[in-house]
Formats: C-alpha cells, sequence, structure tokens
C-alpha cells in the first residue's frame, strides 16, 4: 500500500502514524531532497541544508514533529522549528528564507486524533508524485544519512516565523478593511493566533470564535466543516461576513451578513471578477476541478473568463496553474490558490482578498456573490461496486448519455470512482432540485444494477 496519498501522510497518530515511521520518513526526505544542484553547491562551501517543520496545535503534533526533527537532525539537516502555524505560512517560509524543503504536521480538516505529514520541497511547493515514490522506496530500503561529530543538524526555534507570514499576508492586500466587521472562525487549529491578528491590522473590526485550542478540540464542532456556529455568530452580532478557517488554515468558506453559506465556487467566482477588472487574472482563466458547480462555469463564461478543468485534489489545481502560468484556482471546499502570493491553499489570504473587495466596492457579500448562480448538486455515493468499470460499462454509459441529453446546458452528470473504497460518487447538477435528485437517484440504481460486486 503507497504511504503518501492526496496530501502527504495521514492516519490515526500513535496508530498506523507512528514516531518511528515519522523519524524514518524523515531520514528519507533528507536523503531524496538532499540531492540536487544547489544542494551540492551548498555543501562545497561547508553549508548543511535547512528545513522548516512547523504543526497545527493537536497534541500528537508534538512528538511527531519531535521525531521529524530528530530525523532530520541525524541526517545533518539544520531544522528551524516555526511551533504552531497554518500550512500555508510553513510553505510561505521555506521560499521566504529559502529553505531546501519543510514538513508540517497537521491532518487538516480531520478531527484530534489523526495526524499527517505534509512536505514541501524548495520553494515551498508540494512534492510531484514521482519524488513521493522515491522516498517511499528510500525508507524500504533504509537508505540514511549518517554525519557524525560537526556535522549533524542543529534544531533552533524560528523566532520571527509568524511575524513574516502575517508581514507577507499584509503586504498582498489591495485594499485595506477599514468598516467591515468579520466574524473569524479559527477552527481551534494553526489559525488560532495569526488570522485575528493579521484581519484587525488590515483595519477591520474582529469577533473571534473557535481560537482556544487545547489539542483535542481542533475542528470539533466548528471550522470551515461546521458553519453553523459561525453563522448563529454572524447574525448575533450584526457582522458583514463571517470567515471560516479548517484546522491547518489551508482552507476558506464565508457566510454573508444573514448568515447564508458562501463556498469555495462562490469565493473563486468574486475574485475572478475582481482580478480581471484589475487587469490581474493571467489570461482571463480560472482553475477549478470537475466538482466545481455548473453555475460557476455559467457565471465566468458572462464574465469573459475560461474555466480550465481538472481532478479532483488542490494539487493538481496548482500544476494546471502551474503549467498554464495562471494566477488564480481552487476548489469548492474552499481551498484557493492565488500564485502571485501562495504556492498553496491558503485560507487567511484568501479571507483577506474577499473581504477586501467587500470593502474596495462598498458592496456587501451577499450582493458580490450573486455574480454567480448555484445550481442545485445531488451526490450519491453507491457502495459495493466495480468501480473501475464505470467508466467502459455500456448500460452505465448509455444511461449518463441519455440523462445529459435530457439536462442539456441547464445540467451535468458526473461519475466519479473512490480512490480509496468499492464506491462510485454520482454527481447530478440541474436548474432545480427535484430534477438533480431524480436523475442522481436513477444513475445510482443503474451503477448499483450493472456494477455490484
Amino acid at each position: 500500500m503507497a504511504l503518501f496519498g492526496t496530501d502527504g501522510v495521514r492516519g490515526l497518530a500513535n496508530g498506523p502514524l507512528t514516531a518511528e515511521l515519522a523519524l524514518s520518513l524523515a531520514q528519507a526526505t533528507a536523503v531524496v531532497l538532499g540531492q540536487g544542484r544547489i544542494a551540492d553547491a551548498r555543501r562545497a562551501v561547508g553549508k548543511r541544508l535547512t528545513a522548516v517543520v512547523a504543526r497545527d496545535p493537536r497534541i500528537s503534533g508534538q512528538f511527531l514533529s519531535a521525531a521529524v526533527e530528530a530525523g532530520l537532525a541525524s541526517s545533518g539537516v539544520d531544522v528551524l522549528d516555526a511551533g504552531t502555524l497554518p500550512t500555508p505560512a510553513a510553505a510561505f517560509l521555506i521560499s521566504d528564507i529559502d529553505a531546501d524543503f519543510g514538513v508540517m504536521i497537521s491532518a487538516s480538516h480531520n478531527p484530534a486524533p489523526d495526524n499527517g505529514i505534509k512536505i514541501f520541497a524548495r520553494g515551498g511547493v508540494k512534492l510531484p508524485d514521482l519524488v513521493e515514490q522515491r522516498i517511499e522506496s528510500t525508507m524500504a530500503a533504509g537508505t540514511k544519512l549518517q554525519p557524525t561529530g560537526a556535522d549533524v543538524g542543529r534544531v533552533q526555534r524560528f523566532s520571527d516565523a509568524e511575524d513574516r507570514y502575517i508581514m507577507h499576508l499584509l503586504a498582498s492586500l489591495p485594499h485595506r478593511l477599514d468598516g467591515i466587521h468579520v466574524v473569524l472562525d479559527c477552527a481551534n487549529g494553526a489559525a488560532s493566533g495569526a488570522s485575528p491578528e493579521v484581519f484587525r491590522n488590515a483595519g477591520a473590526k474582529v469577533t473571534v470564535i473557535g481560537a482556544d485550542p487545547d489539542g483535542l478540540n481542533i475542528n470539533d464542532g466548528v471550522g470551515s466543516t461546521h458553519l453553523d456556529k459561525l453563522a448563529a455568530e454572524v447574525v448575533r452580532v450584526g457582522a458583514d461576513v463571517g470567515i471560516a478557517h479548517d484546522g491547518d488554515a489551508d482552507r476558506c468558506l464565508a457566510v454573508d451578513a444573514d448568515g447564508n453559506v458562501v463556498d469555495g465556487d462562490q469565493i473563486m467566482a468574486i475574485l475572478a471578477v475582481a482580478m480581471k477588472s484589475r487587469g490581474k487574472l493571467a489570461d482571463d482563466t480560472l482553475v477549478a476541478t470537475v466538482m466545481s458547480n455548473l453555475g460557476l462555469h455559467v457565471a465566468m463564461r458572462e464574465q469573459g473568463i475560461t474555466v480550465r478543468q481538472t481532478a479532483v485534489g488542490d494539487r493538481y489545481v496548482l500544476e494546471d496553474m502551474n503549467a498554464g502560468g495562471y494566477s488564480l484556482g481552487g476548489e469548492q471546499s474552499g481551498h484557493v490558490i492565488m500564485s502571485a502570493f501562495a504556492t498553496t491553499g491558503d485560507g487567511l489570504l484568501t479571507g483577506l482578498h474577499l473581504v477586501a473587495e467587500m470593502a474596495r466596492t462598498r458592496k456587501s457579500l451577499a450582493e458580490l456573490a450573486s455574480v454567480m448562480t448555484v445550481y442545485p448538486q445531488v451526490m450519491i455515493n453507491v457502495k459495493d461496486v466495480d468501480k473501475d468499470a464505470v467508466s467502459a460499462h455500456t448500460g452505465v454509459q448509455e444511461a449518463v448519455k441519455a440523462v445529459e441529453a435530457e439536462l442539456g446546458s441547464s445540467g451535468r452528470v458526473l461519475l466519479r470512482k473512490s480512490g480509496t473504497e468499492p464506491l462510485v460518487r454520482v454527481m447530478v447538477e440541474a436548474a432545480d432540485a427535484e430534477s438533480a435528485n431524480a436523475h442522481a437517484e436513477s444513475l445510482a440504481a443503474v451503477v448499483r444494477t450493472h456494477l455490484a460486486l
């Protein structure tokens, strides 16, 4: 079984994700990422490699980050321990100080017992599949670096890590946030310190919830996967907007003044229109995944903006953005990438620029979000089926074509196999919820009938 998933290595801390695994993974990473022309040049002048290590506040991050740092230092890598910071902060800092690579200890939106290890290469970019495979092979072979004496790495506190990140975020803003009342939900996670500070420094009036991490309450009923509390607080205090992060703050979802959810697709639509108006949207193009709502495609077409589609996962969005030089992309879940300022999804950056557009236009979030009509979207998970046959089975594909013909330009069908389970996800969008639900149910029945195991 592959060690790396779609976003690093993830699992139950002290279950499959042990300190021993973290140590070995760090040692293998030092071997693989310590190769290359720049690394060789540094060694030639007597310099050790440098890595940034950060974590979210879940308690298992303490022993896992200690294991990672031990593995790196024992391999001759100097470690800068940035403490508790958002994932995008770690990515930024790697680039900012020209570190050789970095490691983030986080399980993102997962509950506290889980944890994960995300590895970033030079420049703060996520690893391609090939490099992850090389790290796995190196671990399996037991290959490691074992310098002695003065050549072992040092571990030091990265004392100004959060300040550097906050200054970077503030410098990115096209407009201050004066006059806007924001409620921030930090998911009791990695953004609990940085997000309130940066929004206040940008001029917003700030009310905070979900910013009291105790190591066990991360994502527990708060954050971008639990928006009810944020919506209620926005309405209770009469705020203009609510911003929700997940545990490691690489996501941003929002609610308007009436407590209505504004998802990642709507946020991308707002930012795309704003960036196009300022000449900042490269090739007038937005990169999104196949799961983005049909309403986004319709709205962008009306605004003269092209939407490119990728597989699900922010890494695939980023790959397409890098290949084409595009400046904005993301997912419905709230991973939004602004490539002028970040190499990965950044929930703080996204939230700041969303609120900045409210301040610039003096429009409410509901008014800005009205650029896009959200089409009803129904998803049904069909379990215990031959997922690999879904794209080739004649009966299934004929049923899909029939539904697509009936929906025409007012709807969309997507059948997607799970990466880990014998399961097919049937998604249908239509102009009304009744049609979407009826077509999704009929296609799910077809998949169940033809592909049952």
